[in-house]
């Protein structure tokens, strides 16, 4: 069959590998021309994953028999539109697929369904004041449809959130912007399957971030069980009302949540398998092949239902994807990879960088220098194989230094 995948970066060629694995010709859209996926796949378009009319288009000129994504959260919508176009198999209606990737959408139905979320309000890009009479200081400018932490600042003022607008705007296709109230929280992750209106959970984890000054929420590892797993009750019942209120009925639903003193807010939701490498930690931890269902899924096949959540409460597996970083500076030489992959507890592993690249400062979650998925067998095991990881890591510049930014442990 041929299947059309939507983003051919780092995030998605695990999608393309399986589906040319299992005998599916991949038509790959993307908009960059030297995407990593474009080794992959049989048909590749320089499309960009927005581009709802050219995606369509893509679709008709070879025919598909299905289209999918995973990894970003954007391009979920033009999945749906493509999907709705064409009469091919998808997990969401239209309507779903753009509540889920626009924000003022998402925040509205937050609301109307009293799902806990951050106080809020939006500017437009012609606004010259902001009442914050309301809010508290700290605030988090968004934007309303961007991904991978491009244009999110933490800010003090409200001048300081106008003197921002503009870049936060730049990175959106519309004219207005989000501004929350900054949340005291650890943050943590919930994987689920959706399967005809029941939602079973699969992985809780731990989500860590740096803050590089006003640049937060860039995420350098995700760590499974989550410490918070005691709170299992309420994420099972908050993810079950987010289930409900964006009439989720199918497929893969990611929430972002926010875990501080007084209660646990829902920071965002998404419909597509994470970007942090889930496809390989999800079977891992629980034996369900996530990635499988979605691919068919998206051809029209059946796949039998994931396990119950209560393994997730009982499981004694221990797991990091650990995306890390580096400073800024020319790459002269990295760690073999093959070598990496040796490491007690590795079990996948890859970069987003090569030789003779300059690396810039870190500003969002693109800057990612490349992953580890590494396994333990206690937290104890677990951390020290992530120690042992980071010893052997290199990413050496043109003055023999290493420029790993190694992880607090």
């Amino acid at each position: 069959m041929r299947i059309q995948i939507l983003g051919g970066g780092n995030n998605q060629i695990g999608a393309i590998i399986r589906a040319k694995e299992q005998g599916h010709e991949v038509v790959l859209t993307d908009y960059y021309e030297d995407a990593p996926g474009r080794a992959y796949a049989k048909y590749n378009e320089v499309v960009s994953t927005f581009d709802v009319d050219a995606n369509i288009r893509v679709a008709q000129k070879y025919h598909v028999d299905g289209v999918m994504t995973m990894g970003t959260d954007q391009p979920v919508y033009t999945v749906a539109c493509v999907a709705a176009a064409q009469n091919l198999p998808c997990f969401h209606e239209i309507e779903v697929a753009k509540a889920v990737t626009n924000k003022e959408i998402m925040k509205t139905v937050f609301t109307k369904n009293e799902i806990p979320t951050a106080s809020y309000q939006f500017i437009t890009a012609t606004s010259k004041h902001l009442d914050l009479a309301k809010m508290k200081l700290p605030v988090v400018l968004k934007p309303l449809d961007s991904q991978g932490q491009r244009g999110v600042f933490k800010l003090d003022t409200v001048s300081a959130v106008l003197e921002h607008l503009p870049e936060t705007l730049s990175y959106s296709r519309e004219q207005k912007a989000l501004v929350e109230e900054y949340y005291e929280s650890d943050e943590i992750t919930v994987s689920a399957w959706v399967d005809c209106g029941k939602t079973t959970i699969l992985t809780v984890t731990d989500r860590k971030t740096f803050q590089f000054e006003k640049h937060i929420g860039i995420c350098y590892a995700h760590e499974f069980p989550s410490k918070h797993i005691n709170q299992y009750q309420t994420i099972k019942k908050i993810t079950d009302q987010v289930r409900k209120a964006f009439a989720i009925n199918n497929g893969p639903l990611y929430i972002q949540l926010l875990v501080g003193k007084t209660e646990i807010l829902v920071n965002e939701v998404a419909c597509r398998i994470g970007g942090a490498y889930e496809e390989i930690s999800i079977p891992y931890v629980t034996g369900f092949d996530i990635l499988d269902h979605v691919i068919a899924y998206s051809l029209g096949q059946k796949r039998s239902g994931p396990i119950t959540d209560d393994k997730i409460v009982n499981g004694q597996k221990y797991l990091s994807t650990q995306l890390f970083f580096a400073k800024p500076g020319q790459v002269k030489s990295v760690t073999d990879l093959e070598s990496l992959k040796a490491l007690p507890g590795i079990i996948a592993a890859g970069y987003n960088i090569k030789k003779g690249q300059t690396l810039k400062a870190i500003d969002n979650a693109t800057a990612r220098a490349g992953y580890m998925v590494i396994t333990g067998k206690s937290r104890e095991n677990l951390n020290k194989n992530i120690n042992n990881a980071f010893q052997h890591l290199k990413i050496i510049n043109m003055s023999d230094q290493n420029l790993v930014i190694k992880p607090d442990k």
